[in-house]
């Protein structure tokens, strides 16, 4: 390296009208894996890139001029007919058209360069120094630029791995292999949109054509994160809080439903001639279809949580396991399957004629028994009739209220059918001593109806 540093003070000491022209050759040998267009990441490069910062402080404007954004070569390994040589130098040729006469005398490759590559190279390793993973993304944002002619990367996309046939059509370096591309764009939507981007970075992507705010984009990168998460759990029912990869799945879909349903209402005021303000924030039928693809159930007419239950029940089953029929016996993506299942035969009076199919006839769940259900709670109401009730049975045994603490008193009262009695034990003396400690908060009535049977309140 510093070699190279000597080497351009002794060129730079040429007196001007010698009639000499001063050549530097900078070797660049790549390391396993990498190509030419590892020009922002790879270490061979960083002999050129110190070279031309002290170029750079000699005259500025030159090596300046070498990062102004030319037209990409989109022409990559063609061969004519005069044979390799000849089209390297064509290719060289084509590379360095559009800079000015300084600038392609200054710096030249034995291979061509895509002017937009060189570009990046200069800002990024010259004039403005970058982070490491911020050169690796804009080295892959470039490559994929040049291949597919946009940035419009779905958020799900990575780098082909090294040997892979699209890694080599495409010309990827192995160096790159495995980069999330798609989730380094998405988060430089979103440091951009926060206004956490520096503006040497906005200008960067801006030249590799970045679209900052892109209703399709972000449709397009919140689908692809909702088939990753789908891929990974089996359905698309996702909790509000689920998250694919730092994209909030959970949210996009409660949008994607919400614009679902608008959409259903629209299509409804229309079949029943009435008329539609607005369309705004429904859901195009594309799109529908397009979640429809990934998961037919992902918007139900009922609740969400509902249907991701019925859908894990479903899968168990079709795993091999029994139907859990009680709390804590199966639990499942944070999922209590039993009691969903209970909640369901418990409940089933309350479910749609659908959902009752769908559980009878897939799932094989049937309604509770009347001897399954549970007793319904007693009100608060209902039990100090209770205990009054036992109060006036003890009134009229004792002929007094003066109820020991610790006293339980049994009384007789019918079933809901009016047919069949029970017997129920009542702790009355703590009854008694609690309703004269709460006297002041009593409903007059409350007061007379206590004071009739020989309350003391004191």
């Amino acid at each position: 390296m510093a070699d190279l540093v000597q080497a351009v003070g002794r060129a730079l000491r040429m007196q001007p009208g010698e009639g000499k022209v001063a050549s530097l050759v900078v070797p660049v040998l790549l390391g396993p894996g990498e190509t030419t267009d590892n020009m922002l990441t790879s270490r061979a490069y960083g002999g050129l890139a110190k070279l031309l910062e002290a170029l750079r402080a000699h005259d500025a404007r030159v090596v300046e001029a070498l990062a102004q954004q030319q037209a990409p070569s989109r022409v990559r390994g063609v061969q004519s007919r005069s044979g390799p040589e000849e089209d390297e130098a064509a290719a060289s040729d084509r590379s360095n058209r559009g800079l000015s006469v300084p600038a392609r005398e200054l710096l030249k490759f034995s291979t061509p360069r895509d002017p937009a590559q060189l570009a990046a190279f200069i800002n990024l390793r010259v004039l403005n120094p970058e982070h490491q993973h911020w050169r690796r993304g804009v080295e892959a944002a470039t490559l994929y630029h040049r291949i597919h002619g946009d940035l419009k990367v779905p958020f799900t996309y990575r780098v082909p791995e090294s040997g892979d046939q699209e890694a080599e059509a495409e010309g990827w370096p192995a160096s790159l292999a495995g980069f999330p591309l798609g989730q380094w764009i998405a988060d430089a939507r979103r440091f951009y949109a926060r206004g956490d981007m520096d503006a040497d970075r906005i200008a960067q992507l801006e030249k590799l054509g970045m679209v900052w705010s892109h209703f399709d984009v972000a449709w397009e990168e919140g689908l692809a994160a909702a088939r990753g998460w789908a891929e990974d759990n089996g359905h698309l029912l996702a909790p509000l809080d689920a998250t694919y990869k730092g994209a909030k799945v959970g949210i996009f879909l409660k949008n994607a439903r919400a614009a679902a349903r608008r959409a259903a209402e629209i299509e409804q005021r229309r079949a029943e001639g009435l008329p539609v303000k607005s369309a705004a924030g429904a859901l195009p039928e594309e799109r529908r279809e397009q979640l429809e693809d990934i998961d037919p159930s992902w918007c139900p007419a009922w609740p969400v949580e509902w249907q991701r239950a019925f859908h894990l029940v479903r899968l168990h089953l079709e795993a091999g396991g029994t139907l859990p029929m009680g709390p804590g016996e199966v639990v499942h993506q944070s999922e209590d399957l039993g009691r969903w299942v209970r909640s369901v035969r418990l409940g089933w009076d309350k479910l749609t004629g659908v959902q009752q199919w769908m559980c009878e006839h897939i799932l094989g769940i049937q309604p509770a028994a009347e001897n399954e259900k549970p007793k319904p709670r007693t009100s608060q109401a209902s039990k100090w009739a209770l205990n009054y009730t036992a109060a006036k049975q003890y009134y009229r045994r004792e002929g007094h209220l003066r109820v020991p603490r610790k006293h339980i008193e049994r009384i007789v009262v019918a079933e809901r059918d009016g047919q069949d009695q029970e017997e129920r034990e009542l702790k009355l003396g703590a009854w008694i001593s609690n309703q004269r400690s709460r006297a002041a908060t009593l409903s007059p009535e409350r007061v007379e109806q206590l004071s009739a049977i020989g309350m003391r309140w004191a």
